[in-house]
């Protein structure tokens, strides 16, 4: 064991807390039991089996308000291991639930047997035919098969809201829908084909012509108890009746029986079956979808209304005039979302009857976009519409910036309720649908059955279609809440069916939470032959059973997850997935949803639990060393979390108070660190020309392994040289700004070969040209951001360095006179934001008068327009850095970038590098890990110029592609240089 291993019992929860009646039991401490861990392991190798205690906890929780602990989580690669796992399950008889995003609502993505993560192996788009048709994998996000797809002017049909994060296969196994696909650009609706494996293990893709010869080959029972299904339902002349009438506005719970109806043969049967299946008759490894084309002229209204029934009267005459999206929130969603940032504040006082609509046209070219709002306007002409506060308008817009706005309102629905919640309380998103000309009454009907079981009255949701939601938030814990939860459940069942005769489920599909009202919404006679349907399918009972089909009639009780008390920051967690995607160690650890998951069991547990004591032993490097801290989860979570935080507060946790001395004297003593470490970059550069390269990795592997692997960074023979002792020579007098060359650029060269220019010399350069020069204060040396404390969590030395760059800046600047112009977008986050929460009241003050610049941001709208562009690249490939994201200063890099290259590209997988200051020196498989889809992407072709804005992530990118990157600076400089120079 290292010398200076943290102690595991530093991150015990600390509060008195008695067991959770969900707590995961004692029993289940060691994980996965023998023989099913070996015998899986034989199978499928070692690296496809999670059998840790922590590994089965944080797959058990999913978007749902339950939870379920797998035995074991298997990773396959291909179908191969799909196969072996289901032959497997048949027999040993054992049970297969498949899980992807796991941002599913009602408890699709659980299983309590073995648990099959299909996301991480199962990404990819392959484009068909100039853009007409796209085969995708179904681990790949509904979000990155459009950024693919947006190059050639098309998109997938179904957009869910969770298309950030949810997968096109659960997308196509839940038909889940979204604001604009209603019925007709939903997946049953739009794929091509699809590839899925039976759970018998047969595997059958629908595009093949000869699919129904060698089904019937395989499977001939299959076939024939299908055909037979068919035959029964067609010769009902009053059931097929009623199923035409179900599907004729949106309808998610059970199977499609339609599929029976639509299709002629046993495969065009199944391929219709397995849309909105829930993964319980197999397993969609391929899909392939007719695409839509992406009309990219946009027009939209925020509009209000005197009342839901005023509102909901104008529906229909938007969606008669073309509108692509018609979105409903009542009053009290629309007072609730002023916590949400960006919101208007005045609407916290809007009257209680108010509702709105946010209509949105979109059109191929200028004539169709002028023609929608010409009907637009005519709609508008008799609507009775209300300015119930100043910001309101009422009026039709092509602002991008004003139409995101109106978005964000109508997404902040989830957002405003779910993190405004009581702290402990289950969130449940419900959605159902009813014939559109019944909305209004719906509405007023919905928020009076909340308002009378106790919960808060809200609505919104896709008004086009009929389509409802709301939320109910509920303490787990507490038997006479989940029995409140359950009357209202069993109301509002009977509301929707029998006054309504609508869909229990419009897009979230069936799940463990309507599974038992099934047959109050179709029937017996419809739903008998659903499990008929399920049993010449899967007549094993193999996959996911409970899911859909289940006859207890409480079964919606079951497995309700408590939501213990964690740190502040995290409390208000809704356990959705969205920041899944974004986060570099995904693939890796854990995620940020994983992290909280893991420490809510901690506080379910009682203190010294076997349980507790095998969360604890994985957490500090499965979820606290190799989290990045980047906190791109932020920046995609609907309630704004930020668990990068919170794995910052937990290393500082972990420090004696001897490291956190050490830290504070660094920081104190920075300009004697700052120049130590530049010869050490040399010293090591010098070693490795001489082939030492193997050597160095050799020897600081090995003070890793004696010391601690989380302070001694490794080698890597990647490192940049060190940046000259000197900067370049500026004056202060008439400067147009301070430049702050950060501590990373002043120890660091930049990548070797031409132009030759260091990025301080390109930065002075092109701000000489422009006209706008900049002075470079004498005594930069010794401060820094603080990141380098901030990001490991040492506070002490944090709080010194914050307040010495305030300090530092607000001089250098004559008090907020001239701008801050910073050449690293981590060090510009640093200084601008980060720094706050640690400075005296007096330097808050100071820093209230600074004015922090990018320097993209300078270049791009100072610099840029005074330049004249003399020579330009073919290509270059961008890599736009989490802090760029933070900052909103993306667009920034991609100007500059155009105005140097002929072409431009920002691959479609971007994301965090994981570098993270050291943490690629000191964790270089979380890089590796995070690089991966980008690289592969970058590396697909050559590119001239290999472009960034952060020394440390530039290197990180070297690392993984090959190609030197450097700053879209120094590539300006040399567009703008003077010819002959």
């Amino acid at each position: 064991m290292p010398l200076l291993e943290p102690d595991p019992e530093t991150l015990r929860p600390g509060t008195a807390r008695a067991p959770a009646p969900d707590r995961v039991t004692d029993g289940s401490a060691a994980g996965t039991p023998e023989p099913l861990r070996s015998e899986l392991t034989a199978l499928l190798g070692p690296d496809k089996v999670l059998w840790k205690i922590s590994d089965l906890v944080r797959y058990a929780s999913d978007a749902s308000p339950y939870r379920f602990l797998p035995r074991v989580v298997l990773v396959p690669e291909d179908l191969d291991d799909v196969s072996t796992i289901l032959s497997y399950a048949h027999g040993k008889g054992r049970e297969v639930v498949f899980r992807a995003a796991g941002t599913s609502l009602n408890g699709q993505a659980q299983g309590e047997d073995i648990l099959v993560d299909v996301r991480r192996h199962w990404t990819g788009v392959e484009v068909l035919d100039d853009g007409a048709r796209a085969r995708i994998r179904p681990g790949t996000t509904v979000l990155r098969a459009n950024a693919t797809l947006a190059r050639y002017g098309r998109l997938l049909g179904p957009d869910p809201a969770s298309a950030i994060a949810c997968t096109v296969g659960g997308v196509v196994a839940n038909n889940a829908s979204g604001m604009t696909a209603g019925t007709t650009r939903n997946s049953y609706r739009t794929l091509a084909s699809l590839t899925f494996v039976l759970p018998s293990g047969t595997v059958v893709d629908t595009a093949d012509p000869a699919a129904d010869e060698e089904l019937a080959h395989a499977e001939p029972q299959l076939c024939a108890g299908l055909l037979a299904l068919k035959a029964e339902i067609e010769a009902d002349e009053e059931l097929t009746a009623r199923i035409r009438a179900k599907y004729a506005i949106k309808n998610t719970n059970g199977y499609r029986l339609d599929a029976f109806l639509d299709g002629a043969t046993p495969v065009q049967i199944l391929r219709g079956l397995m849309v909105g299946s829930e993964g319980t008759f197999g397993f969609i490894s391929e899909t392939v979808f007719d695409t839509l084309p992406l009309d990219r002229r946009i027009t939209s209204a925020l509009l209000f209304f005197p009342s839901l029934t005023a509102a909901a009267a104008a529906v229909p005459r938007f969606n008669e005039a073309g509108a692509i999206a018609v979105e409903l929130m009542d009053g009290n969603t629309l007072r609730a979302s002023v916590s949400v940032k960006g919101v208007p504040a005045d609407w916290a006082a809007l009257p209680r009857e108010t509702a709105a609509l946010l209509v949105e046209f979109r059109a191929p070219d200028e004539a169709g976009q002028e023609a929608f709002e010409e009907a637009a306007a005519e709609v508008m002409r008799g609507l009775d519409l209300v300015v119930p506060a100043a910001s309101v308008t009422n009026a039709f817009t092509r602002d991008a910036g004003t139409i995101a706005g109106y978005w964000k309102a109508r997404k902040a629905f989830v957002t405003a309720v779910g993190g405004s919640r009581p702290s402990g309380t289950t969130l449940i998103t419900e959605d159902f649908a009813v014939p559109p000309d019944r909305l209004a009454d719906a509405c007023e009907a919905l928020l009076e059955l909340q308002s009378r079981h106790g919960f808060d009255a809200a609505v919104a949701g896709h008004a086009a279609h009929g389509n409802l939601h709301f939320l109910l938030a509920f303490d787990a814990a507490r038997p006479d809440d989940v029995e409140r939860y359950d009357a209202f459940m069993q109301e509002f069942c009977a509301l929707v069916v029998d006054r309504f005769d609508g869909s229990l489920k419009a897009e979230h599909a069936t799940g463990r939470n309507i599974a038992p009202f099934l047959e109050r919404e179709w029937g017996p006679r419809a739903t008998e032959l659903m499990w008929r349907t399920k049993q010449v399918i899967d007549p094993e009972g193999v996959l996911a059973p409970r899911i859909v089909l289940d006859r207890d009639p409480r079964a919606h009780l079951r497995g309700l997850k408590t939501i213990p008390k964690v740190e502040a920051v995290a409390d208000p967690c809704i356990e959705c997935g969205f920041c899944e995607p974004t986060c570099p160690s995904e693939d890796l650890t854990t995620t940020p949803r994983q992290r909280i998951v893991l420490r809510r069991e901690m506080m379910r547990q009682a203190d010294g639990s076997p349980v507790e004591a095998g969360l604890l032993d994985a957490y500090g490097y499965g979820a606290v060393d190799t989290c990045a801290g980047d906190s791109t989860c932020k920046l995609a979570c609907p309630v704004g979390i930020d668990t990068g935080a919170m794995m910052k507060g937990f290393r500082h946790l972990r420090h004696t108070p001897r490291e956190e001395r050490i830290a504070a004297l660094t920081a104190k003593n920075f300009r004697v660190v700052e120049a130590s470490a530049r010869l050490a970059v040399a010293a090591g550069n010098a070693i490795g020309e001489r082939g030492g390269d193997r050597l160095l990795e050799s020897v600081t592997r090995l003070a890793r392994r004696a010391v601690r692997p989380d302070l001694v960074p490794e080698w890597l023979p990647q490192l940049p040289g060190r940046a000259a002792r000197e900067l370049p020579r500026t004056a202060r007098v008439g400067a147009s700004a301070v430049y702050y060359p950060a501590c990373v650029n002043r120890i660091f060269a930049g990548p070797e070969g031409p132009p030759g220019t260091s990025l301080a010399e390109a930065l002075v350069a092109v701000s000489e040209r422009a006209g706008k020069p900049v002075w470079i204060p004498e005594d930069v040396a010794g401060t820094c951001c603080a990141t380098i404390w901030h990001s490991k969590g040492y506070d002490a030395g944090n709080r010194i360095m914050a307040n010495r760059i305030v300090e530092a800046a607000w001089g250098w600047t004559a008090g907020g006179a001239l701008p801050l112009v910073v050449d690293a977008s981590s060090c510009t986050l640093g200084i601008a934001e980060e720094v706050v929460p640690y400075l005296t009241e007096d330097n808050r003050a100071l820093h209230r008068e600074l004015t922090v610049v990018d320097s993209l941001v300078w270049a791009a709208d100072e610099l840029l327009p005074e330049l004249t562009v003399s020579r330009r690249t073919g290509s270059a490939v961008v890599h736009p850095t989490c802090s760029m994201e933070h900052l909103g200063d993306t667009e920034q890099l991609r100007v500059l970038a155009e105005a140097c290259a002929d072409e431009v590209t920002v691959p479609d997988d971007v994301g965090c590098c994981a570098f993270a200051g050291d943490r690629g020196m000191l964790h270089k498989e979380l890089t590796d890990t995070a690089t991966a889809k980008e690289a592969a992407e970058v590396n697909s072709r050559t590119y001239d110029a290999y472009l960034s804005a952060n020394r440390m992530c530039e290197i990180g990118m070297e690392r993984a592609t090959g190609h030197p990157y450097r700053s879209a600076l120094i590539e300006l400089e040399r567009a703008t240089r003077p010819p002959g120079r």
